[in-house]
């Protein structure tokens, strides 16, 4: 956890930014990423200096020549330990007009350590502003993974907080959710095809970290943990900035942060690669048939965004592959063609395990859209027997605009530090979904469908002709008369009726589109 002082110094340095005119949140992380990974290239030259002294070898990696530049110029002035140290407008001079144009050639030359560093600039000319910044982050004890990632995660927070950015950010107790509820293990390959910050990813390696700690003592195992095992793909340089700076300030060395517009390229590359897709894809309406991947439109043929998604991570799971993906509701009932085909697929020739609704205000303040989580496996000879469904009503937050905290920070999450109680289930329903998704093969199998979860079996589903996945559709509402000295029961039925109105009006927009 960032301790308080940390977390001011943060906040200095980003109002810093905003009254030196980087007024836009994503400018203002953009350019800290640039100057964290001119950081970690000084911290890796540092590194081999040291193993190179201990060990008598050569330099393998040398990042910054020891020699001048074709003006007389020392290459050891543009790293970090070096510049740190000069006057503000002498530093200014150095990392604007000489350390970012050798990160540009770097990225030029396809350096591992610089792909996405094609197009990196300066953003500002305001030389106070950036020996503040270059001293702030020089205090952050950066040998420490943990408070590497806490602080990058705090600063991606701002990205959300500022809310017309905020797309880029799935609220990460949600992902967590997700990550725990498909268990990576150490073998798995991991690919998040809309990758926005990495977040997924992250929480992925996090997870692995706490639960599979033995995996770094086996070499064949770290080196794919480094290597192999992380993989994303969008199409905004920013993000893949971001969002490979995410992954390496959490500690992982080599991720396979690429640049693809995943509906637009044909797969067949990666066709079959992956064992599990976690993903919050954007849903940007439709595409021309023209601008679509071909391979996608064998599989649905559609111009909608989330079902050429659906249709992609179909494509890119080997079999046997898992995923936990977030789709709007739409997906779940639209009645064309292409909706039901795709229902019809995941129920019929792959295996569906669950579906949670999600509660409609997750999203806010920038975002109002009813949404739901599908779990599947990708198998091609089907195995649909039961499908999970869970009505999710609260997830810890309020779920209007502001967001705030409905209970203390050891209570929140899907595994909270302390247990909660019936009252505060209502108001964070997350560590029970975990639990009731851990038994959906055996007792969640006995509830009647006026519970919160229930299964319904493959047949019902089938025989609703359009293989309709909407909770609605299944669960039974029990209409027991709410007194006035039952306040829990009241925010559940206030609840309840917010989210048929919300259901309501999307199959009514899908009904008209």
């Amino acid at each position: 956890m960032l301790t308080s002082e940390i977390r001011n110094q943060v906040d200095q340095i980003w109002n810093a930014f905003w009254s030196g005119g980087v007024s836009n949140p994503l400018s203002v992380i953009e350019q800290i990423t640039y100057l964290l990974f001119i950081k970690r290239l000084d911290d890796l030259q540092m590194l081999e200096e040291k193993k190179a002294a201990n060990l008598g070898f050569p330099i393998e990696r040398c990042i910054f020549p020891d020699s001048n530049d074709d003006q007389g110029r020392p290459y050891s002035d543009l790293r970090w330990s070096r510049f740190k140290n000069f006057e503000a407008r002498e530093m200014m001079d150095v990392v604007a007009e000489r350390v970012f144009p050798f990160l540009r050639a770097m990225g030029e030359e396809g350096s591992s350590y610089g792909q996405h560093m094609k197009d990196a600039r300066l953003g500002f000319s305001n030389a106070a502003l950036l020996a503040k910044t270059v001293d702030m982050l020089d205090k952050i004890p950066m040998e420490d993974r943990d408070t590497k990632g806490d602080l990058y995660e705090y600063m991606l927070g701002k990205i959300a907080s500022a809310g017309t950015n905020g797309q880029f950010r799935t609220p990460r107790h949600i992902i967590r959710l997700m990550v725990e509820m498909m268990q990576p293990t150490p073998q798995d390959v991991i690919c998040d095809p809309a990758l926005g910050t990495a977040g997924f990813l992250v929480a992925a390696g996090e997870y692995l970290r706490d639960n599979h700690p033995q995996l770094f003592r086996d070499e064949k195992l770290r080196k794919h943990f480094h290597n192999g095992m992380f993989n994303g793909f969008d199409f905004d340089p920013t993000m893949l900035r971001i969002g490979s700076m995410n992954m390496t300030l959490h500690g992982v060395d080599n991720p396979d942060i690429s640049y693809r517009d995943s509906l637009a390229q044909e797969h067949d590359r990666d066709a079959g690669k992956y064992s599990l897709i976690l993903a919050n894809p954007p849903f940007a309406g439709s595409l021309d048939y023209d601008a679509t991947a071909k391979d996608l439109q064998q599989i649905v043929k559609t111009k909608k965004t989330e079902l050429l998604f659906l249709a992609l991570f179909l494509r890119l799971l080997k079999t046997g592959g898992r995923a936990a993906v977030v789709v709007p509701d739409g997906v779940l009932f639209g009645s064309s063609k292409a909706h039901q085909e795709l229902r019809k697929l995941l129920v019929e020739k792959h295996k569906l395990e669950g579906v949670l609704k999600l509660p409609s205000g997750v999203f806010r303040p920038y975002a109002g859209v009813s949404t739901a989580i599908l779990l599947f496996t990708k198998t091609g000879v089907g195995g649909t027997d039961q499908v999970w469904f869970y009505d999710m009503q609260a997830d810890g937050l309020s779920l209007d605009d502001k967001r705030s905290d409905l209970l203390p920070s050891d209570k929140q999450g899907p595994k909270p530090l302390l247990p909660l109680s019936a009252e505060e289930h209502l108001k964070n329903n997350l560590p029970d979904v975990l639990t009731r998704w851990l038994k959906r093969d055996s007792t969640e199998r006995a509830n009647s469908r006026t519970a919160q979860s229930f299964c319904v079996p493959k047949d019902d589903i089938a025989a609703t002709g359009t293989y309709d996945l909407s909770l609605n559709r299944y669960k039974v509402v029990e209409h027991d008369e709410v007194t006035h000295d039952s306040p829990a029961e009241i925010i559940r039925a206030l609840r309840t009726l917010e989210q048929e109105i919300s259901d309501g009006l999307t199959k009514l927009e899908a009904m008209l589109a």
